[in-house]
């Protein structure tokens, strides 16, 4: 998956914002929390997102998935290249970000959603 795929993947669902932090990541956000961060910079591209905890460990035994720098105590994964998932991996584990940080907002925020 390519970042256009990515951002659009991203974009699809209700309430995402983009913002560009630390000067080179793409961040997409739902209330302003981010649930899915790609590295602008990076070749191959590389893709932060939050998961379960099964899948965090699951992911991270992978080939070029490992717990990501900061975040993996809140079991997100770095993904350092996008190409060891498929289209429809991407699919599920996108969206399960955005319900995982969605699910964590007050219900007054959801509801706006």
């Amino acid at each position: 998956m390519n970042i256009e795929e990515l951002q659009i993947l991203c974009s699809s669902f209700p309430g995402v914002t983009e913002d560009i932090k630390w000067g080179n990541d793409l961040c997409f956000l739902i209330a302003n929390k981010m649930f899915c961060v790609i590295g602008l910079d990076s070749t191959p591209l590389t893709v932060s997102f939050k998961t379960t905890e099964e899948d965090f460990d699951q992911l991270t035994t992978r080939l070029h998935i490992k717990p990501a720098p900061y975040m993996a105590r809140y079991k997100w994964v770095l993904v350092e290249d996008s190409s060891v998932l498929t289209s429809k991996e991407w699919e599920h584990y996108i969206a399960q970000s955005y319900r995982l940080i969605k699910g964590k907002l007050s219900a007054k925020v959801q509801a706006s959603l």
